[in-house]
C-alpha cells in the first residue's frame, strides 16, 4: 500500500465514523440542518479519498501503461470515470 492509498484509507475510515455518527443523529431526532451538515462533511471526505485514489492510479497504473504502450486503454478508463464524476 502506497502513501496515497494509506491516506485514502484513513480518510474513508474517518468518513465511516462520520456516517455512523450521522445515523445516530437521525435516530436521536437531531435537528435536520445539523444532520445535513454532517452528510455534506462525509461527502467531502469521500470526494477527498476518491481524488487520492485517482491520483495514485494516474501516477502508477496509467504511467506504467504508457511506458508499455498501453496508455490509451488506461486513459479511456480515467475519462469514463471522470464523465461519471462530472455527470456527463
Amino acid at each position: 500500500m502506497n502513501a496515497d492509498q494509506r491516506k485514502a484509507l484513513q480518510t474513508l475510515k474517518t468518513a465511516k465514523g462520520q456516517i455512523e455518527a450521522t445515523i445516530k443523529m437521525i435516530e436521536d431526532g437531531r435537528y435536520c440542518i445539523d444532520v445535513s451538515n454532517q452528510i455534506l462533511a462525509a461527502q467531502s471526505l469521500l470526494k477527498k479519498a476518491d481524488l487520492l485514489i485517482i491520483g495514485q492510479h494516474l501516477r502508477h497504473c496509467v504511467m506504467e501503461a504508457i511506458e508499455n504502450d498501453k496508455g490509451d486503454e488506461k486513459i479511456d478508463e480515467v475519462m469514463h470515470l471522470l464523465s461519471k464524476v462530472i455527470g456527463k
